[in-house]
């Protein structure tokens, strides 16, 4: 069962690059890791209390094309 899975997987990602695609590792924060939610509370609280912050989200709405979505 290994062997045909395996084939499988191969012949899978042999369709995928003859499309013209490649794979790629992408590494992220590990959420489950232990204080991970209170540095983003700790990251959270200091964009609230930056003084840009209001200024770009402004920016960010005014240049964002919504229409259709709200």
């Amino acid at each position: 069962m290994p062997q045909h899975t395996a084939a499988r997987v191969q012949k899978h990602r042999a369709s995928l690059r003859a499309s013209g695609l490649r794979p790629i590792q992408i590494w992220v924060p590990d959420t489950r890791k232990r204080g991970f939610a209170a540095e983003c509370h700790r990251q959270s609280l200091l964009l609230k209390r930056g003084v840009q912050e209001k200024e770009i989200l402004k920016w960010i709405e005014d240049v964002s094309d919504d229409e259709g979505w709200v």
